[in-house]
């Protein structure tokens, strides 16, 4: 079974249009379709782990705390790739779809990643 992911408010649609290009049933959704414009980042990382997606974004510097705190006071975190804002389009697209193919879906829980790949 593929893991699913959600993209949050700010993710970049290019990028999310070229995933699903490359892989049409990758099972994702936006922020935005889930009805959450606009929730705090604790707010969408505690749905995300309730709908057991991993979550794309590019918002390193507050969501990356917020996903260590909730995996340090033993919450769950279903996943987060954090990618850089001055990542191109294409080798976001790349990292993701190696990250993703690279990794079982066991892999993900409690996980912080960032692209580019390090």
């Amino acid at each position: 079974m593929a893991v699913p992911f959600a993209t949050d408010e700010n993710f970049n649609r290019p990028i999310l249009r070229g995933l699903l290009r490359r892989r049409p049933r990758l099972d994702v959704v936006t922020l935005q379709d889930s009805g959450l414009t606009g929730a705090d980042d604790p707010f969408v990382l505690a749905w995300a782990a309730t709908e057991g997606r991993v979550l794309l974004t590019h918002d390193g510097q507050t969501m990356r705390p917020f996903a260590y705190q909730r995996i340090a006071a033993g919450l769950p975190v279903a996943g987060v790739v954090v990618v850089a804002w001055d990542l191109s389009v294409g080798r976001a697209i790349e990292e993701l779809l190696m990250l993703i193919g690279a990794t079982l879906d066991t892999e993900w829980a409690d996980q912080v990643h960032h692209l580019p790949l390090r």
